[in-house]
């Protein structure tokens, strides 16, 4: 496993096998591409800050420096992308990344500037416990109006994480997984006891986690079969180009 240091803003490789060595603990961001991503290719050439990529890689180790993180993981310079066994490999673990890492920090880069932890956008819930705050139906909203709940990837990169703490586009958090529970079900169709509760995920029916990934979309078709692995807790080799095949063989693993 490749990780970042958010100091030096340097790559370092970690053994992930079952020989007794261990890695140490990491934080992980969950995202939406954009362009001029970092890549790994990117990383080994040296850094520069002339783009819109590495402005957000710096904000991100930045941000995670802040919360005490010494190691991140970002998928889009952590991965060898070009090589096939390495990306084989990353997807099918990249469950249980997210579910061993410390935090999980949700970048939502279209999300206003005016959606933050302590803006008046927390109204009291009437349902709940008098000190019980929930975001008004207008920031809920807003929150649904986000990209990051429409895609494949970040289906996954919601569920698998213990802790997942939601970021506007200026990096300022606005709630974490569990404060958010009930809109976030109200958003994605997610019971918030699983989003509560990942380790329950597992007792939803199959017919459920599907729905969940019914209102997804990928950019390749085979993503779209791809990010389903971790959720239904299989594995496979992948094989980009197979088209419509791609969905096939996850079903036949699942069944």
């Amino acid at each position: 496993m490749r990780l970042l240091n958010t100091t030096t803003l340097r790559l370092e490789e970690f053994e992930m096998g079952y020989d007794g060595s261990r890695r140490p603990e990491f934080a992980i961001l969950s995202h939406r591409w954009a362009k001029d991503e970092v890549t790994y290719q990117d990383m080994l050439r040296g850094p520069r800050a002339d783009t819109a990529g590495y402005r957000k890689l710096y904000s991100l180790c930045r941000f995670a420096r802040g919360k005490g993180a010494k190691w991140i993981w970002c998928d889009t310079c952590c991965i060898d992308k070009t090589s096939s066994a390495e990306l084989s490999e990353a997807i099918n673990s990249m469950w249980s990344y997210y579910r061993n890492a410390t935090a999980c920090y949700a970048y939502l880069g279209d999300l206003p500037a005016a959606m933050y932890r302590a803006a008046k956008i927390w109204v009291r819930d009437a349902n709940r416990d008098k000190g019980h705050m929930r975001l008004s139906a207008e920031a809920t909203q807003t929150l649904a109006g986000s990209a990051w709940f429409t895609r494949g990837w970040t289906l996954q990169e919601l569920l698998a994480p213990k802790y997942v703490l939601f970021l506007n586009r200026d990096w300022v958090p606005l709630g974490t997984k569990a404060e958010m529970a009930g809109e976030i079900s109200e958003i994605t169709g997610i019971p918030a006891r699983y989003l509560r509760s990942p380790e329950r995920i597992s007792e939803a029916s199959v017919a459920m986690r599907m729905s969940w990934v019914s209102r997804r979309v990928t950019t390749k078709y085979e993503d779209m079969a791809y990010c389903l692995l971790g959720i239904f807790d299989v594995n496979m080799p992948l094989l980009y180009g197979e088209g419509k095949k791609a969905f096939m063989r996850p079903q036949l693993e699942i069944i």
